[in-house]
């Protein structure tokens, strides 16, 4: 074509608007595809405060390492309350944020979300998925909750039996219990007949309850504590580290943190570990898969942490037994 052409001359201004257009257009749908490319996850916590560390922090390690970046193409939105009427409505507040998974953790929590929907996929990371009624099996749980299971019943029945091998004559133990958490007081109650232990069970359902329970155990003599595992009594801790160190009384707890913090013993899995894990199993639930269809995961390893410091300070000496069994000892 001659650029003395009429035709020349009326093509070059539409096709300079047509690649400015594109210009301009280009960013702009780049953009809204990336926007669109943002999910949003619901953590709902059964708690008096935000978790504590490592909680959250592991959460966010296990979305990056599957993709998923706070700030860049994943939102949190995180609600905690111990009222249970709160936490329901705390649970229809992130179905109506339209969040793409809610994760929550303990047995109240995922029940919370389970009674405000189910369409939104729901992550449970619980103390005993079957025996809290969150879903009918581990390997095929149906409806819209997946997740990891802690096994704490069997693991507080673990934990007193490391009690009587750190004291054999033991024969009274105070368990401090969430009733949040039905099924882990039955498993400790049998394994206590098993090695003929009798249990004080201590019902805390909030920070106020801790000075009647702890009164209690003082009175009633109790040579030591089971402090079985919940969201509730996690946010706790240092209200009753602080108690189990002022009547100077072993106790064990289930998370390496507990030990780390100044308790004599911990047994179960690694808090950090299963944080991480269900981060996991929300990013598949993010990447379209079913969660009824997706077997509910249990941890990958536990961890026995012996405090040889509260320990001295107790004036108790830790048996090699338990020493050998220990993947951790803090002097």
């Amino acid at each position: 074509m001659c650029i003395d052409d009429p035709c020349y001359h009326s093509v070059v201004p539409v096709l300079a608007l047509v690649l400015l257009f594109g210009l301009i257009v280009a960013p702009l749908t780049a953009y809204a595809q990336q926007a669109q490319r943002v999910s949003r996850v619901g953590v709902l916590w059964h708690g008096a405060a935000p978790p504590a560390s490592p909680r959250m922090e592991s959460f966010r390690e296990g979305l990056r390492e599957a993709g998923y970046v706070e700030g860049q193409n994943v939102v949190i939105e995180l609600r905690y309350a111990t009222d249970v009427e709160r936490l329901r409505e705390l649970a229809a507040e992130l179905v109506q944020a339209r969040v793409g998974v809610i994760a929550s953790y303990g047995d109240l929590g995922p029940r919370a979300a389970q009674r405000a929907t189910t369409e939104v996929p729901i992550v449970a990371v619980a103390d005993d998925f079957v025996g809290s009624g969150l879903a009918p099996s581990l390997g095929r749980p149906g409806g819209n909750t997946t997740g990891v299971t802690i096994l704490s019943p069997e693991l507080s029945a673990k934990r007193l039996a490391l009690l009587k091998e750190l004291r054999p004559r033991l024969s009274r133990v105070a368990v401090i219990w969430d009733p949040a958490t039905p099924s882990q007081r039955k498993f400790t109650e049998d394994a206590a007949r098993a090695l003929r232990i009798e249990l004080l069970v201590l019902e805390v359902r909030s920070r106020a309850d801790l000075a009647r329970v702890f009164d209690r155990a003082r009175r009633e003599r109790v040579e030591a504590f089971n402090v079985l595992a919940s969201p509730l009594l996690s946010s706790l801790q240092s209200d009753i580290l602080d108690r189990v160190t002022n009547l100077r009384l072993p106790a064990i707890f289930q998370w390496k943190e507990h030990a780390e913090a100044g308790g004599l013993i911990s047994y179960g899995p690694s808090l950090a570990a299963m944080w991480q894990q269900s981060a996991h199993v929300v990013a598949k639930v993010l990447k379209g898969a079913k969660p009824g269809e997706l077997p509910v995961e249990q941890p990958a390893k536990f961890e026995l942490v012996v405090n040889r410091k509260t320990a001295k300070l107790l004036g108790l000496t830790i048996p090699n037994s338990l020493l050998v069994q220990a993947t951790e000892i803090i002097e």
